[in-house]
């Protein structure tokens, strides 16, 4: 294993951006910021030259461990303010080519050992608006990838969307079809907030649909909610919260708002036409939801995601953040494949053109891994379920050649996260506490950049010795 030298800020001495600051109040001010959980962590992107024949080695090579796909449809009705992700205005009369498209690119990879052989656990048709297509173009979708990919017998399958252009009889049909999993993004109830928001369904509208959708009794019916709204208090929020807690849904997330660069939302803000909640004030609305989701008697299987019952399994969300193999299919998806990160070319043209062969031609990006990628997987895994064994994380460090437990090499960060509030460490685990649940993404990128300084460290030290 190449690991490189510790300099600069990955050098363990250099604490102030990993250590949490020790207040009276750490849901609100334990950081400064809400740092992304998805650094680079020593990935490097593959030059052009050099991408057709590792990503022909890479699909040559067949898949062991947790798989799952995600599939990309790429097409929105109209911009929300708060989203980051928009791509493509939404034409009714692109849905159907786009389908073949992508149909065209699983045909094209049937034969594959990357695609084929090891059974995937879990398939997310995400966007843009996947319900934004037409029940025929859903249901041949959905089918197509039954067909042409090796899913397990209780795989999930995912379709993602909004409750605008979907309707019962849509829904109805891609049930039909094999989908057993429905995810939708109401955000909130509150009328006045949802206009705010670009949101076009109304309360009424929103609950009615729900209700219908959860009478079918087809499969998991999960909704987001979104906490800290331009024009959202607390109270307001917490009435969100119980209203979808009484509608007999399967799964809930709760998110917090968050500044993404050149979003609507933010650009708003900037100009002063919009005012969110303060960022310290987003751990008690995180708070607030909690206590609310325990006093319905919900169960937390992560933490941010809260199920009733047993037939939500949240598998796709949760093996991709612990760096489950995925592949990817649709303009602009991202998968990973044998640890290295790729995303499909966005460009709908280029897409439709090279979707009907096999190859490096619809690949725009491909990363190989990180030296500690595994560890970073660990870590990953053990934060999102809110509760952090070592032993994974000691198997994955000792895989990497590093003699240091993780216990060793963490101890002085988790002891201080735990004086500020964040955890509790026991025998060969750390729980995260609330305020350490509402930061636990800050936290998660701090522990990858903390593990990978100290154990670069002290192999620079073994080599040296």
């Amino acid at each position: 294993m190449n690991i490189p030298r510790a300099t600069g800020e990955n050098r363990p001495d250099h604490v102030e951006t990993h250590f949490a600051r020790v207040t009276a109040d750490p849901l609100a001010d334990a950081f400064p910021g809400r740092m992304g959980a998805h650094a680079r962590g020593g990935a490097v992107p593959v030059p052009d030259a050099e991408r057709p024949a590792l990503w022909a080695r890479l699909s040559e090579t067949p898949r062991t461990g947790p798989s799952v796909a995600y599939v990309h449809v790429p097409f929105c009705e109209n911009h929300c303010l708060f989203c980051g992700f928009y791509q493509n205005p939404w034409r009714r009369e692109a849905g159907a080519p786009y389908v073949d498209a992508v149909l065209a690119q699983l045909a094209a990879g049937a034969e594959t050992a990357a695609q084929q052989g090891h059974p995937l656990r879990a398939v997310y048709l995400g966007g843009g608006t996947p319900t934004a297509l037409a029940a025929r173009d859903l249901v041949r979708l959905v089918e197509g990838l039954r067909r042409h990919l090796p899913l397990a017998p209780d795989c999930e399958i995912t379709l993602e969307g909004r409750i605008v252009s979907f309707g019962l009889e849509k829904a109805r049909a891609a049930f039909e079809a094999g989908v057993n999993r429905m995810s939708l993004g109401v955000q909130t109830f509150d009328d006045g907030v949802r206009r705010r928001m670009g949101r076009k369904s109304t309360r009424a509208e929103t609950l009615r649909f729900l209700e219908g959708l959860v009478a079918l009794d087809r499969g998991a019916v999960v909704i987001d909610l979104i906490y800290g709204l331009p024009g959202q208090d607390r109270a307001t929020f917490r009435a969100d919260v119980r209203t979808a807690a009484a509608l007999g849904l399967d799964g809930l997330d709760l998110y917090s708002l968050k500044a993404i660069p050149g979003t609507p939302l933010l650009m708003a803000q900037d100009k002063g036409k919009l005012r969110p909640a303060a960022p310290t004030e987003l751990g008690h609305y995180f708070a607030d939801g909690a206590e609310e989701m325990d006093r319905a008697g919900w169960e937390a299987i992560s933490t941010t995601h809260w199920r009733h019952g047993t037939r939500e399994r949240s598998i796709y969300n949760f093996e991709v953040k612990a760096g489950a193999q995925c592949l990817a299919f649709g303009a602009g998806a991202g998968g990973n494949l044998h640890g290295h990160g790729y995303r499909l070319t966005p460009d709908l043209g280029a897409y439709r053109a090279g979707a009907g062969q096999s190859g490096a031609g619809l690949v725009a990006g491909l990363m190989r891994p990180a030296p500690l990628a595994p560890v970073h997987n660990a870590i990953k895994a053990g934060m999102e379920r809110g509760r952090l064994a070592f032993g994974p994380a000691d198997r994955a460090l000792a895989a990497c050649g590093v003699a240091a437990g993780f216990e060793e090499v963490a101890a002085p960060l988790l002891a201080q996260w735990q004086r500020a509030g964040l955890l509790a460490t026991r025998a060969g685990a750390a729980d995260l506490t609330l305020a350490g649940r509402f930061w636990q993404v800050a936290m998660t990128a701090r522990l990858i950049a903390w593990t990978d300084a100290r154990a670069i460290h002290s192999t620079t030290e073994e080599i040296q010795a």
